[in-house]
């Protein structure tokens, strides 16, 4: 019997794998899953606000609202961007498109005073904006 040299060798066939292999997809999504999760609450509202608690309800509702912060310090922002007081309203009537049914969160740090907030909500009122809202944290 003749032994084939290693160079002659016959070729096999090789079989092609016809199916996917999803253990990499999976792994990509569970670490772009995870990358959401912990930058998602960021980017709810980017001013670091100390708010009171409550033991209210959430509300719900279809638009995406205009966040009012403000800060320890006084300063006012209109979602993240710092704005004076006395620009306040004209800013928001210039975002709303003067779309006075808007929802607008007011976000007061529990340190502001009581009157400042109030002084920012009727503010708000009186330029004719009708939903307002004060955020707190749920006291879970």
């Amino acid at each position: 019997m003749l032994k084939q040299h290693p160079l002659f060798r016959t070729r096999r066939k090789r079989h092609t794998i016809d199916s996917i292999n999803i253990t990499p997809l999976v792994d990509v999504m569970l670490v772009l899953l995870i990358i959401f999760m912990v930058t998602s609450p960021m980017l709810v509202s980017g001013i670091q606000v100390d708010l009171p608690k409550t033991k209210s309800a959430a509300l719900s509702g279809q638009d995406e609202p205009l966040s009012i912060s403000i800060k320890r310090s006084g300063q006012l922002y209109i979602n993240n961007t710092t704005i004076q007081k006395k620009d306040l309203v004209k800013r928001l009537r210039a975002i709303t498109k003067e779309n006075y049914s808007s929802r607008l969160f007011v976000r007061g740090d529990k340190q502001v005073g009581y009157g400042e907030v109030i002084e920012i909500i009727a503010l708000l009122n009186k330029s004719g904006f009708s939903k307002v809202s004060l955020v707190t944290e749920t006291d879970s």
